[in-house]
């Protein structure tokens, strides 16, 4: 028997005076309205009947275009690896896609797909919404665009992007550019128009004919097809076990859903001038994917072309040529990089496994009789951190070894973010401009502290004694990739 979300009033026989039904209610009223009204990110997405109804927005009538928003996560190669689904979701669907910043490394978490623990939709595109705005108040937004060279899809016509600062701007009628200042009491006006538009785009307020769609479709119900018909509301290979689904009382059943055919023309989605997805990641699980499973459309030629196309998105043209510098400037010579992680999450109880293909790596390169041996590293623990290890044992032996790092307070770090913030490439991205969008680049941001991330993994794929990777660390297949398309050549 379901539980009843309305408070009943007690029927039991008591001796104490009892408070008035009318009195209840209008306090229990008092409260859901401030509680609606003081924090959209905390509403209850379950009880929908209570979301307020509110005016159809004025841009629903005065922009033009098609949109396609979604909610990036975690560290920047998932983001990385969810912004080439969100290309290719949005060439599909005939949309512009709203390209997203670089957001904090795991400042936002969708949870796990294998155990049906996520975030529902509307909390995670809210809690990006957050992020993204934080960013532009400390001054600290870094557009993927401004990371990752997108000219190459910009000048494949079919492709249309549109950065989110512009966009917004546009969409919620702000400046933007108010919010980056040492003052971080933004004012209110700006504060609550802001909020409002955000809990509108993230879905709390559910959908508007015509306007907006906010999907609620997640890893936990839908793999999302493309021409598969006989596959289009089929269950899905991987669903949730018994044990499961009695322990963690789940009720999902993963679908089969072609994309196209159910946002694209002739869908109920295809008129709403946004289409907002939640997260767009995916990765191969027991025999199936967790999210998106587009890996080929032999029937559609240029989808097809796409998907080539988007297999390897290189850098910015600063940070690659920043990576060639330090390989050929600093290390001079045939080098191997080492990448190790070591600090973060599942990595970190596997200390002795990430060294073991370093030290045959390593055990490898001296029967050759070249020393010292020059050796890139690449690694989240802290220099101070490194005695007591190999990597501590290997750099005590100078007369064998010669190791190098970058740090982020090195002058080519600092530099190369200055020249990525100069160059301004997300915000020269679709037709409006950066002066319509109420955007000013006066502001640099205080710190790009991901900026040495991208310089290394370019350093990395430089390396002509080879890589040596943490096993299951989506930066080392980033490097991989790199290392496969020849990044370091020319």
């Amino acid at each position: 028997m379901e539980t009843e979300t309305f408070i009943r009033p007690n029927t039991t026989k008591s001796k104490k005076k009892q408070t008035s039904p009318l009195v209840t209610f209008l306090f229990l009223f008092t409260l859901i309205l401030l509680f609606f009204y003081i924090s959209p990110s905390l509403l209850p997405l379950s009880t929908k009947k209570l979301i307020p109804i509110i005016p159809r927005p004025p841009q629903c009538s005065s922009t033009k275009g098609k949109f396609m928003w979604y909610a990036p996560h975690s560290g920047f190669s998932n983001q990385l690896a969810e912004f080439k689904n969100a290309i290719l979701m949005a060439k599909i669907l005939n949309r512009t896609l709203i390209v997203p910043p670089v957001l904090d490394h795991h400042a936002v978490a969708l949870g796990s797909c294998p155990k049906f623990r996520v975030l529902n939709p509307n909390e995670l595109r809210y809690k990006v919404w957050n992020h993204s705005i934080q960013l532009l108040r400390d001054c600290r937004y870094v557009s993927m665009a401004d990371i990752v060279d997108l000219s190459p899809l910009v000048s494949y016509s079919t492709v249309r992007f549109v950065d989110f600062r512009t966009f917004v701007s546009s969409w919620c009628g702000v400046n933007l550019d108010v919010l980056c200042s040492k003052d971080q009491n933004i004012p209110s006006l700006l504060s609550e128009s802001l909020r409002q538009c955000g809990s509108l785009l993230s879905g709390y307020y559910g959908g508007i004919s015509g306007c907006l769609s906010a999907l609620e479709e997640d890893c936990r119900t839908t793999v999302w097809t493309y021409q598969k018909d006989d596959e289009d509301g089929a269950l899905d290979s991987f669903q949730p076990d018994d044990q499961l689904k009695k322990k963690k009382n789940i009720s999902f059943i993963r679908r089969r859903k072609d994309v196209y055919k159910a946002l694209g023309s002739g869908s109920a989605a295809e008129s709403a001038i946004v289409l907002a997805f939640g997260s767009l990641f995916t990765a191969p699980y027991k025999g199936s994917e967790s999210h998106i499973d587009i890996h080929e459309a032999p029937n559609d030629s240029n989808i097809q072309s796409l998907i080539e196309k988007i297999e390897f998105l290189p850098l910015v043209p600063e940070i690659i040529s920043a990576g060639k510098k330090f390989a050929l400037q600093t290390i001079k010579g045939p080098f191997l990089c080492a990448q190790l992680r070591l600090l973060d999450g599942q990595f970190k109880n596997h200390h002795k496994a990430t060294f073991l293909g370093l030290k045959q790596k390593i055990e490898s390169l001296k029967q050759t009789g070249q020393k010292p041996i020059h050796i890139f590293v690449m690694t989240d623990l802290p220099m101070a951190n490194w005695m007591g290890s190999y990597l501590g044992s290997i750099a005590k032996d100078s007369d064998a070894f010669k190791l190098f790092v970058i740090k982020e307070e090195d002058d080519l770090v600092q530099e190369i973010a200055k020249e990525v913030m100069d160059a301004g490439h997300g915000l020269k991205l679709g037709s409006v401009s950066q002066s319509t969008a109420g955007i000013n680049k006066r502001h640099h941001p205080q710190s790009l502290t991901d900026v040495l991330l991208y310089i290394e993994e370019v350093v990395c794929s430089c390396a002509s004694l080879g890589f040596v990777g943490t096993a299951g660390s989506t930066i080392a297949e980033s490097i991989e990739l790199m290392r496969k398309h020849d990044l370091c050549s020319g």
